[in-house]
């Protein structure tokens, strides 16, 4: 065995730093659970002190300089017939936590940490079960946690429902403060408040739907494509209007046409009884709350790409009624001439598309007609467009 292989001061320090770093040790004196860390330590052996007696010796020599005052040391005699019998250290002990905090040089952090869990103690006792279980993240928040704990009382006390973050009143904390913390917070939250108050079906990360504060509204793009435009739309040709009012208010219109293009939803020809909703990509999924598009004539016209299919069979998953127009193979291969490139394909299977919507989505995946092929909406001549809507 090297001399490189016996255990050494510094590697021993490391090993009993990694303990700390994983909040093993904090978390035991908190628990009032401490145990000495022992550390078995490789020693030479009789064979290997007389093949390298000089670096044996040397060996031993740095160990005889760690503080005893810190480290205890259990020694066991070797030899041989060629050097004599000697005594090498095969154990290392901290017995105490002060003598810990001392070799690590932590006892500051020790005294924040405990100082922090006192006060938490006091004014939030729900929490201290996860302080205890989690210190080193007590001590990454030591400078906001008193105000981590105001925040999480002040949830506490007030209802939700009916109130933005931006509403939380606590000195020093901001909207910006509550982002910046939302793991933390939330792990919290989850050991204070009552089980009522979170929603589980929300990741911490949707910070506000999982503790049932109001969200920032979702708002849905209409056109009328027919005069006199509903009601709803007042004097307006266009308006956008928030989906849970939407929701509240259905539209007295027999269709309503989804499309992906702006440009494309700005020129949709005029179409009896039909509003145009400009659906933005995947954010189709804010037209679920609008229950009452399952009364109507639901169509939606996006481009003919992986993406185009998937927002598809995303919508249908809602409202499976939903048809499609102008997303066809004789569409396709009308327009070779406009074809383009799709920047990230999808390949997903797809479970809510027609029989032949899924032949040409797997056409697509399979780059059957060109690699990661794209038609899209703006592309298709105007003439096909009306021919198709309005005939």
């Amino acid at each position: 065995m090297a001399a490189s292989r016996w255990s050494t001061p510094s590697e021993l320090l490391t090993k009993v730093r990694r303990r700390w770093s994983s909040g093993e040790l904090l978390t035991a004196y908190a628990r009032q659970r401490w145990e000495p860390v022992v550390v078995p330590l490789r020693a030479p052996t009789a064979a290997e002190v007389a093949e390298r007696f000089g670096a044996a010796q040397d060996w031993l020599a740095e160990w005889k300089t760690v503080d005893p005052a810190l480290i205890r040391l259990d020694w066991k005699r070797v030899g041989g017939r060629l050097v004599g019998s000697n005594e090498v250290p095969h154990r290392a002990s901290i017995d105490t936590p002060d003598q810990a905090w001392a070799l690590l040089r932590v006892r500051r952090n020790v005294e924040t940490f405990t100082r922090l869990l006192d006060l938490t103690r006091q004014a939030a006792p729900a929490l201290v079960e996860w302080m205890t279980a989690e210190p080193m993240k007590v001590l990454d928040n030591a400078d906001s946690w008193a105000r981590l704990v105001e925040v999480v009382r002040w949830i506490d006390r007030h209802p939700t429902t009916g109130r933005y973050l931006r509403q939380i009143d606590v000195p020093g904390v901001d909207t910006k403060f509550i982002e910046q913390h939302r793991t933390v917070l939330a792990q919290l939250l989850d050991r204070q408040l009552a089980p009522e108050r979170i929603d589980p079906a929300q990741p911490p990360a949707r910070f506000a739907e999982r503790y049932r504060f109001r969200t920032k509204p979702t708002y849905v793009r209409l056109r009328a494509l027919d005069r006199p435009a509903p009601a709803a739309l007042g004097p307006f040709s266009e308006v956008t209007v928030r989906v849970d009012e939407l929701a509240r208010t259905p539209l007295d219109v027999a269709r309503v046409l989804v499309v992906e293009n702006e440009t494309t939803h700005l020129a949709l020809p005029s179409m009896p009884g039909t509003v145009a909703v400009f659906g933005g990509g995947y954010a189709v999924r804010a037209l679920a709350p609008l229950t009452w598009l399952h009364d109507r004539e639901l169509t939606y016209w996006g481009d003919i790409d992986t993406h185009g299919f998937a927002i598809l069979d995303r919508l249908r998953q809602v409202f499976p009624h939903t048809t499609s127009v102008l997303m066809d193979s004789e569409t396709l291969l009308g327009h070779r001439a406009h074809w383009g490139r799709e920047a990230a394909p999808v390949t997903t299977e797809l479970a809510h598309l027609t029989a032949e919507e899924l032949q040409l989505y797997r056409d697509l995946v399979a780059n059957r007609y060109a690699p990661a092929l794209r038609l899209e909406q703006e592309r298709i001549r105007f003439s096909a467009v009306e021919r198709t809507l309005t005939g």
